[in-house]
């Protein structure tokens, strides 16, 4: 556990625990390293190192008032892998940290990385444009942030408790612990780099990104994901990648390493281990 300077002076924090090769998780908007809780147990009990840090703006890292866009998450990851000197990584990211895996390996290459896998991830575009017209409509996104800036601690609560986790589908027993630690991690960071995140999430295009990489990567998606809808999602970064693997799973929401996390680590270690 500790902080890596980036060359703008932001401290990241971060988790580090275990031995063995690495595993760098990369959380969703607007969560922490936290959010990984099970994945680190997991692969820590395999005998791998697990790493994981806060997002700019989120979690322990610094709150600042700038670089909560893309190329500032990529070059803060960039920053921690380089200061801990991993090598043959394998890199996860979930939801918004997929989209700063496939960012991170466009922009700053492969030589650090053996796999990567991203999981309910933004890529390749959210919003709907001319050229993307599958995209959810920029006032969806509009209406995120204006719920952020009206009542936060109310909107992290109602996010948790409906879609993210499908705690808003008909049997689905939902639960309060989750749905108060996802509030938690949510509160713990910067209104203003949540709000500005929305924007870096939903309106960065990651196509150029996914063609440039040619490592193997597991593309996870379920296929009730109502935060970042599946068909517009998943099956088009599997198709954009040279060595793409995609798995969707029936039923699964957005938070689905966190609901399904047994079916989740078992597949990545699967993966991993190919």
């Amino acid at each position: 556990m500790g902080f890596v300077k980036t060359k703008d002076g932001v401290e990241i924090f971060y988790k580090d625990w275990g031995k063995g090769q690495p595993i760098v998780f990369s959380h969703g908007w607007p969560l922490s390293a936290d959010d990984w809780d099970a994945q680190m147990l997991f692969f820590l009990k395999h005998g791998y190192r697990v790493i994981a840090h806060d997002r700019r703006g989120h979690g322990r890292s610094t709150q600042v008032s700038d670089g909560h866009d893309m190329d500032h998450y990529a070059d803060d990851l960039a920053a921690v892998t380089a200061q801990l000197d991993l090598k043959n990584a394998i890199h996860v990211g979930h939801s918004t940290g997929g989209g700063e895996v496939v960012h991170y390996l466009g922009r700053h290459g492969e030589s650090r990385v053996a796999k990567a896998a991203i999981l309910s991830a933004v890529p390749p575009l959210m919003v709907k444009t001319a050229a993307n017209p599958g995209g959810l409509p920029k006032s969806v996104f509009d209406d995120l942030q204006a719920q952020l800036a009206a009542n936060r601690s109310q909107f992290y609560r109602d996010l948790p408790a409906g879609p993210f986790y499908g705690f808003n589908r008909p049997g689905v027993k939902s639960s309060e612990a989750i749905i108060h630690n996802w509030w938690r991690q949510g509160m713990m960071g910067g209104a203003n780099a949540h709000y500005d995140g929305v924007v870096a999430f939903s309106q960065t295009d990651f196509t150029e990104d996914l063609k440039k990489i040619t490592v193997p990567v597991f593309v996870m998606h379920g296929d009730d994901d109502q935060i970042v809808p599946y068909a517009d999602s998943a099956p088009l970064s599997a198709k954009l990648l040279k060595n793409g693997t995609l798995k969707t799973y029936k039923g699964f929401p957005h938070g689905m390493p966190t609901t399904h996390a047994d079916t989740i680590n078992a597949d990545l270690l699967t993966f991993i281990k190919a």
